[in-house]
This record gives C-alpha cells, sequence and structure tokens, in this order.
C-alpha cells in the first residue's frame, strides 16, 4: 500500500518542486533544460504508453478493446480541450470565449492535463496488480510524469508571481494544479478494483489521453524556437529509458 501511494504521489511532487522554482528563480526555467526536460518527458510518456500500457491490454482483451479505448482517450481530451478556455503554454487560446486571465487559462490546462496523467499511472498500478506484470513501468511512468511536470508548475507559478502575487500564493497555486493527479489515480484504482475486466479498455485509453498531450501539448511546445535539438535528443533518451525499464525490468 505504500508503494503504490508513493507512486501515485511521485508526479505531484514535480510539480511541487517545479513551482518552487518561484523562490529561487526571476524570470523562468532555462530554454535550454526546458528544451530536454520536455523531450525526455515526452520520450518517456510514449514508451510508457506502448509497453505499460498498451502492450499488456493486448495481453489482456483482443484488438477491438484495445483500439476503442485508445481512440476513447484521445476523444475524452478532445473534448476537454474543446469545452474548456486554456491556453496553451505556446500562446494559443483554445475552447469557448471566457474573461479569465491568461495565467488562470494556463492553470486551468495545466490542471486539465494533469487528471489524464494521474489517471494513467493509477491504471498502470491496476494493471501490474490485475495481472502478472512488473510494477516497474508504472514507476518509471510516475516518474516520466514527474519530470514534465517541473516546467509546468513553473510556468504557472512564475507568471503568477510577475502580477503581483506573493512567492508563497504562486506557489501554492501552482502546486495545486498537480493534486488532481493523485486524486485521478487514487479513483481509476478504486474503480479498477471493482471491474477488473474494464482493463483492456482502461488501459489504452489512459494510453490514447497521454500521448494526446505528447502530440498537442509537449512537441509542439519542445520544438518551437532555439535549441529543439535538445528536446529531441532528450526524446531519444526518454524513450530508450522507459523501453529499458519495461522491457529489461518488466
Amino acid at each position: 500500500m505504500n508503494a503504490i501511494i508513493t507512486v501515485l504521489l511521485i508526479p505531484l511532487a514535480g510539480t511541487v518542486l517545479g513551482s518552487a522554482f518561484v523562490f529561487f528563480m526571476k524570470n523562468e526555467l532555462p530554454e535550454r533544460l526546458q528544451k530536454a526536460l520536455l523531450g525526455f518527458a515526452s520520450g518517456v510518456m510514449v514508451a510508457a504508453s506502448i509497453w505499460s500500457l498498451i502492450m499488456p491490454a493486448m495481453g489482456m482483451g483482443n484488438i477491438w478493446q484495445v483500439t476503442a479505448g485508445l481512440l476513447g482517450g484521445f476523444a475524452f481530451l478532445l473534448l476537454i480541450d474543446y469545452i474548456t478556455p486554456h491556453l496553451h503554454p505556446q500562446g494559443e487560446v483554445e475552447g469557448p470565449r471566457s474573461h479569465l486571465s491568461r495565467t488562470t487559462m494556463l492553470a486551468l490546462a495545466v490542471t486539465i492535463h494533469n487528471f489524464p496523467e494521474g489517471m494513467a499511472v493509477g491504471v498502470a498500478i491496476a494493471g501490474a496488480v490485475a495481472s502478472d506484470f512488473s510494477t516497474a513501468g508504472a514507476w518509471a511512468l510516475s516518474l516520466g510524469i514527474a519530470i514534465q511536470n517541473i516546467p509546468e508548475g513553473a510556468i504557472i507559478s512564475m507568471p503568477l508571481r510577475s502580477e503581483g502575487n506573493s512567492r508563497w500564493k504562486a506557489f501554492a497555486i501552482g502546486s495545486l494544479s498537480g493534486l488532481v493527479e493523485p486524486i485521478g489515480g487514487a479513483i481509476v484504482l478504486l474503480f479498477a478494483s471493482m471491474a477488473t475486466a474494464t482493463m483492456p479498455f482502461l488501459l489504452p485509453f489512459a494510453a490514447g489521453a497521454m500521448l494526446y498531450v505528447v502530440v498537442e501539448e509537449l512537441i509542439p511546445e519542445a520544438s518551437q524556437g532555439k535549441h529543439s535539438n535538445l528536446s529531441t535528443i532528450g526524446f531519444a533518451i526518454g524513450f530508450s529509458t522507459m523501453m529499458v525499464l519495461d522491457v529489461v525490468m518488466g
């Protein structure tokens, strides 16, 4: 039980760490570091979607269940993006018109996308409990999401500070945006314990939601501007690291 709680809380720790940058940085994360982290997290999440979620689901169900779950995950995030006003890290406003501030919309976007990431960790844990494959994938997935959450936490807390909020208030709001991750994971675990038969759908559903975040948010942000080659290198390292953890330790 303690191990499960730890895995669920690791992504939140990444958000808290990123939000804490407001205490000792004036502007934002160095661009080179941010690119490398985004690339690494993208690689981990893509590899985790394949080996920690989709491949185990293939062994637990049939191709149609897996396909339906994968497309359902994409559709779920697409719907959330469509109905909720939010701001992408790249600066584009999406969703219905709103009078919310740009920082609030950005915080909302990060919070929305944190939920399926927490859900993915919960599903990976539930899949490990429901079958005989290793929990190493859930640990690696949780760590990869935590790394991705570091720049996201800073992206929220630093603009809040620049708008005149205290450092502690900016830190608190940034940290709270990651609270939905352990909540999402816990909800999935409670549901999965009552319906193991849904794993062939839930595992790829979580993978689809994560892949949507990678394609819609992480890769576009990592490839913009200078030093995009660092994100490519980070992706390769992250993908390889996750692959080794899942295949060798799994």
